[in-house]
């Protein structure tokens, strides 16, 4: 078997995932999370949509982990991302942590919105 080495070239790729936490480029956030292109920023939730809407530009699709397991985005929140035109994919936190990074290591322009699991 041949192993090839993951380089992203955009930006820092989600290593672990957790309890309460995500560890992005080898650097362990606690609570909910935005992993954009500018870097990781702690993120109030889903009533936090100002730096998400101020990224909308940067990114071609976000993937928006919404915990252990797929639930509902909120109303609100969902209508202020598609007023922004921001193409977005909502999934349970693990699937979106996955997702994320095949597409980082393809050199898309992509971001996350963390619920940790």
């Amino acid at each position: 078997m041949r192993l090839t080495e993951t380089e992203f070239p955009e930006g820092q790729p989600v290593d672990g995932y957790g309890p309460g936490f995500v560890r992005v480029g080898g650097v362990v956030h606690r609570g909910p999370v935005l992993v954009l292109p500018s870097g990781v920023v702690p993120w109030g939730g889903w009533a936090d949509t100002g730096t998400l809407l101020a990224a909308a530009a940067a990114l071609d699709v976000l993937f928006v982990g919404t915990g252990a397991a797929l639930s509902p985005l909120p109303a609100p929140f969902r209508a202020a991302l598609e007023g922004a035109g921001l193409a977005f994919e909502p999934m349970g936190t693990p699937s979106a942590c996955r997702t994320y990074n095949v597409l980082l290591a393809e050199g898309r322009r992509v971001g996350l919105a963390l619920i940790p699991v």
